[in-house]
C-alpha cells in the first residue's frame, strides 16, 4: 500500500494538529490514575470507584468546598460552590464515585483550581455490568473553566471512563457571569434526560462491523488527534488497535473504539518498529494527564466513531 501524504490518513482525513480543537468540541477520558506527566494541567485523582463522602472529596479536591471565588476576579463573576451542585445531584439519586483536581503552581490559585467529579446512579454502583452511564461535572473558581456537565460511560472491564460528544448528548455549560446560582442545579439535571440514549448509542456501535481498512483509518485519525503527523508519531495505527484484553478483541466499532481510546489516553505503548529521526527508539507513550486534553480527546474520538458508524468517513 502506498504511504499516505504527511498529515493525512489513508481514508483522506486531513491532519488535526494537537493544539487545535476537533469539530469545535471542548474536551477528557477519565480513569483511576494519578497524572504524573509534565504539563501545566496535571491532576491527582481518587482510586477505586465507590460512593465518596465529603471527607474523601475534601481530601482529593479541596477546591470543591471553596466558599468564595479566587481573590481578584471581576465583580460580574458569579460564584457557584461546587458542593451545592454535588448535593443537588445526590438528592436526585446520583453519587460521586471519582474525583480529580488540577495541580497548580501559583499559590493564589490553590483551593480554587479546576476539578472534575464523576457521578453514577446510587443503585448501579458496583453492579456487574459491562458499562454504566455517568454524569461528569467540571468546574473551577479561578476563571479557568465554566461550570460544565457532560454525559459519560464507565466501562467496568477496564476501569475506563468515556465522555461522549456534545452533538449527540445534551451538555450543560454555564459561564460564571450573569447567571443565578440557585438555578444551576436545575439546569444540570436536564442532562439526565439524555442518559437513556447511551445504551442505544453503545448498541449501534456494537452492531457496526468494520473492515480492516475502516479500523485502520479510525486509528490513523485518532493518532492525528494527539500527534502532528503519522510518520513521526511514536505509535503506528496497528499498535493503537492492539487490545489490552481478550474481551476487547473483535471488529465491531464498539470494541475498536474502546481499544483505540484506552491506548491513546492511558499510554504505556511501545512500538518497536517506530524510530526517531536519529534512529533511536521512542519511549513508551505517556498517559494524557491534563483534564482539558483528556476531555477533548474523548469527545473527538466519539465524534470519529459517530462518523464511522454513519459511513461518513471519507472513502
Amino acid at each position: 500500500m502506498r504511504p499516505s501524504p504527511q498529515g493525512t490518513t489513508s481514508a483522506g482525513f486531513p491532519r488535526r494538529k494537537s493544539s487545535r480543537r476537533w469539530s469545535g468540541s471542548q474536551t477528557k477520558i477519565m480513569f483511576t490514575f494519578t497524572g504524573n506527566s509534565r504539563g501545566h494541567d496535571r491532576f491527582r485523582s481518587s482510586g477505586n470507584l465507590h460512593s465518596l463522602n465529603n471527607g474523601e472529596l475534601q481530601h482529593i479536591a479541596p477546591s470543591i468546598f471553596a466558599s468564595n471565588a479566587m481573590p481578584g476576579v471581576s465583580e460580574s463573576y458569579s460564584f457557584l460552590p461546587t458542593i451545592h451542585a454535588v448535593d443537588g445531584l445526590r438528592a436526585a439519586g446520583w453519587q460521586p464515585v471519582w474525583v480529580s483536581e488540577q495541580t497548580v503552581r501559583l499559590e493564589t490559585r490553590k483551593g480554587f483550581q479546576k476539578h472534575m467529579i464523576r457521578f453514577q446512579r446510587a443503585d448501579l454502583i458496583g453492579k456487574d455490568a459491562e458499562y454504566c452511564p455517568e454524569i461528569c461535572l467540571v468546574n473551577s473558581h479561578d476563571r479557568s473553566s465554566a461550570y460544565q456537565l457532560h454525559a459519560g460511560i464507565f466501562r467496568m472491564i477496564c476501569g475506563n471512563g468515556l465522555i461522549v460528544a456534545d452533538a449527540v448528548f445534551q451538555r450543560v455549560s454555564i459561564r460564571h457571569t450573569g447567571f443565578e446560582p440557585s438555578l444551576v442545579v436545575d439546569a444540570s439535571l436536564k442532562v439526565l434526560d439524555s442518559l437513556p440514549q447511551l445504551t442505544d448509542a453503545v448498541e449501534s456501535f456494537r452492531a457496526r462491523q468494520l473492515t480492516p481498512v475502516e479500523a485502520n483509518a479510525f486509528a490513523e485519525s485518532a493518532i492525528l488527534l494527539r500527534y502532528d503527523d503519522l510518520q513521526t508519531a511514536p505509535v503506528s495505527p496497528q499498535k493503537l488497535l492492539e487490545p489490552r484484553r481478550a474481551e476487547d478483541a473483535g471488529n465491531d466499532l464498539w470494541k475498536v473504539y474502546n481499544t483505540t481510546q484506552e491506548n491513546l489516553i492511558r499510554g504505556g505503548l511501545k512500538d518497536h518498529f517506530r524510530r526517531k529521526p536519529d534512529g533511536k527508539r521512542h519511549p513508551r507513550t505517556r498517559a494524557v494527564a491534563g483534564l482539558d486534553e483528556n476531555v477533548r480527546l474523548n469527545k473527538s474520538l466519539w465524534h470519529l466513531a459517530e462518523a464511522l458508524k454513519s459511513h461518513n468517513f471519507p472513502a
